[in-house]
């Protein structure tokens, strides 16, 4: 997701220079435009408030889904920026429902919600250190209560406390990020998430890492065992190198890389 350091200059309903120039060419934003007609119940609306920034909010917003047509409450224009990534570009794409999603900075629950309208098999681990955010995503996710569960924590590469900067849409936050209002957040290292999640998994079919600039430092921190149990990870990749680890072969669209796992690909 695009990061506050691209915000000074701000075009097209909100959105920076910079993401505009990365993501002109990009053939995932002409597709989604096509899908946001298949997708949502009132594509103009849609439209509307995704590319000129219109519209009020809250709004409860309609999406078309294999689970049938849910609407999840997005709070701000941001949130609609999500949403089309989400249903619309599908930067987290799946051809088959994930058995066991590792979703780590979920924030107001719509990368959970695309995952968990794949197929009644998925089940969703997720992270989130942003009190608000937690909230919100609990009302978002609540007709699959029993299908994920949520942890108020920031993942890392490291175990204690750490401080966290929050702003008002709570999408672009983040640890060490440079902002007025800043708060003290636990901090999970991510070889015990994976543990944990592991302990009742044979496998984590989708790892998902959104944790504004710090998801090479993530993927680096990641155990070659645990890894060797990970058959997909994406992660945001705005302005920074991500390390394709051993055994992965990675592609790139939209600031977010994809690296799938050889040999569980194969098997």
């Amino acid at each position: 997701m695009t990061a506050l350091r691209d915000q000074p200059l701000r075009i097209l309903g909100g959105r920076p220079v910079g993401f505009v120039a990365r993501n002109i060419a990009q053939p995932r934003n002409y597709a989604a435009l096509a899908n946001m007609v298949r997708r949502y119940p009132r594509p103009l609306d849609a439209a509307q408030r995704y590319f000129r920034g219109r519209g009020t909010y809250p709004v409860r917003f309609a999406v078309r889904t294999p689970a049938g047509t849910i609407a999840p409450t997005l709070w701000t224009y941001h949130d609609m920026i999500t949403l089309n990534e989400m249903f619309c570009r599908e930067d987290y794409a799946v051809r088959v429902a994930p058995p066991t999603v590792v979703d780590i900075g979920s924030n107001i629950g719509l990368s959970a919600l695309y995952f968990l309208t794949r197929g009644a098999q998925v089940a969703c681990h997720l992270y989130e250190p942003v009190p608000r955010n937690v909230e919100r995503l609990r009302q978002n996710l609540a007709q699959f209560d029993g299908r994920f569960e949520v942890q108020q924590v920031a993942v890392a590469d490291f175990d204690g406390e750490a401080t966290f900067g929050v702003e008002d849409s709570g999408r672009y936050g983040g640890l060490g990020v440079s902002l007025p209002d800043t708060t003290t957040v636990r901090c999970r290292h991510i070889n015990s998430v994976l543990e944990e999640v592991l302990a009742v998994a044979d496998a984590i079919a989708v790892l998902k890492i959104d944790v504004e600039g710090h998801e090479g430092t993530v993927v680096g921190a990641i155990r070659p065992d645990l890894l060797a149990r990970i058959e997909l990870i994406y992660a945001e990749a705005v302005g920074i190198e991500i390390p394709v680890p051993a055994g992965f072969e990675a592609t790139e669209a939209c600031d977010t890389i994809r690296m799938r796992n050889v040999a569980l690909a194969a098997a």
